[in-house]
């Protein structure tokens, strides 16, 4: 079988440590170009993984390489039109999370997905990880009973990564702590509990450490534009009366840096924090605690990236849907427009509307 030609677009941190690092391991694919609007950068990344081919236009790149797979690890408002480009040029892709700015945008990813019919799968690494895969299984097989109430979230206390940034810059990320962390955790806790129906959220964000020195040492820049927020906290109903409250941090006054996930059911509970999983259970009365012997989570993508190649190697169809991604960005969309509105926001049912999207390369910024 010939190997998979592999692409990618954006080669910053999360391109270089994650896609092509993941990638470089399969050895069913040849990586083939990389793509970054920072030649340097672009070029960097060719040297370190051994690529013969540096763009800085993926209009280019798809245009020039026949490529099977491009990954894209861009500034999250790049993220759609890059996607629905690979995809109109007859690539699978493998999208870094969040899949983009809005549903609409998202539903437009959905859209060009099923008119290439190639195949395209959102990064959410940690639907990927031994404690969330075991966690839906023992949810699915009725061990909780009746799930009504969770929790979840990323709670950082000095992590803002940087100012003046993509990150820092709404138009660019779409948001701060809450569509960059709390996206991972709202999306493995819907995963695990089955998608139940989001009726309404309620949201309230805050901007308290703009212009405190609380940044990543690590991140590019302290001076600039910050107008996201750096605390986001919120409240999601769903059908049946299940409810969730969300928190999301960069920077707060709080012991540690720790994620979060809890379950409260009427047989059971699950708590994930800290990288451990507890359940919580009875037998004969007596309370139990109980603490799964799972494997490591191992290195940053890869076990992500094995399943996406085994997905097209095998006509599967991907663990991180991107029609899962429209359901979770309407969800942090709607917290971020109660945050705004300073009321609850009902959630329409209605199918989502797709977006037009320009696929031309936009400038994505350092």
């Amino acid at each position: 079988m010939a190997k998979l030609r592999y692409g990618i677009i954006g080669c910053g941190g999360c391109g270089r440590g994650k896609h092509l690092t993941s990638y470089s391991k399969m050895p069913d694919v040849e990586l083939v170009a990389v793509c970054d609007i920072i030649a340097s950068r672009a070029n960097f990344a060719a040297d370190q993984f051994n690529v013969e081919a540096a763009y800085t236009n993926y209009m280019e790149m798809l245009a020039e390489e026949e490529l099977d797979i491009v990954s894209v690890a861009t500034p999250n408002h790049v993220h759609a039109p890059a996607t629905i480009a690979a995809l109109q040029a007859g690539c699978h892709v493998h999208c870094e999370k969040p899949a983009s700015l809005t549903p609409e945008l998202v539903q437009a990813m959905v859209n060009a997905k099923d008119k290439s019919g190639k195949k395209l799968m959102i990064g959410l690494n940690n639907r990927f990880t031994p404690w969330a895969q075991f966690a839906k299984a023992y949810v699915a097989a009725g061990k909780l009973g009746e799930i009504y109430h969770a929790k979840c979230g990323w709670k950082r206390r000095r992590g803002i990564p940087g100012k003046g940034g993509w990150f820092t810059t709404k138009a660019c990320s779409g948001g701060g702590p809450l569509i960059d962390l709390g996206v991972h955790y709202i999306d493995v806790c819907n995963y695990i509990m089955g998608f139940p129906k989001p009726i309404s959220v309620s949201g309230q964000t805050y901007s308290k450490f703009a212009d405190g020195q609380v940044f990543n040492p690590n991140a590019s820049g302290y001076t600039g534009t910050y107008d996201v927020e750096d605390l986001a906290v919120g409240f999601v109903r769903y059908a049946g009366g299940l409810t969730l409250d969300i928190e999301t941090s960069w920077a707060s006054n709080t012991e540690s840096e720790y994620t979060f996930v809890e379950l409260y059911g009427t047989e059971g509970g699950l708590k994930y924090e800290k990288g451990r999983l507890t359940l919580f259970s009875s037998f004969e009365g007596t309370q139990m605690n109980t603490t799964p012997l799972l494997a490591a989570d191992g290195a940053w993508g890869l076990a992500e990236t094995y399943h996406y190649i085994d997905c097209i190697q095998n006509d599967k169809e991907p663990m991180s849907r991107p029609e899962e991604a429209v359901f979770v960005m309407k969800i942090i969309n709607g917290l971020y427009e109660s945050a705004d509105k300073g009321e609850e926001v009902k959630l329409s049912t209605a199918k989502v509307k797709a977006a037009k999207v320009d696929v031309k390369s936009p400038a994505f910024g350092k």
